[in-house]
């Protein structure tokens, strides 16, 4: 389940001093799940997905679209 995915990922990232919030909803479609921020370092949004899913081209372009604001973007992808 997705939502695993995001509290693991969420607890990771605390545990290394980063402030997490869960985008669950926002007025932008396809953005990505989670938004981690550190002091010092370029915010980083976070796409969770199961094994088996997939990423859907709006959530690339958005991925594409946060990067060009100087933001980081990446999926995390289930083992």
């Amino acid at each position: 389940m997705a939502s695993n995915i995001q509290k693991k990922t969420i607890q990771d990232l605390e545990k290394n001093g980063y402030f997490v919030i869960n985008l669950t909803r926002t007025n932008k479609n396809g953005i990505a799940d989670l938004l981690a921020l550190k002091d010092g370092e370029k915010p980083l949004f976070i796409e969770c997905k199961e094994l088996k899913d997939t990423l859907k081209p709006l959530q690339k372009y958005r991925g594409l679209e946060v990067q060009k604001y100087g933001c980081e973007w990446c999926v995390v992808k289930a083992v």
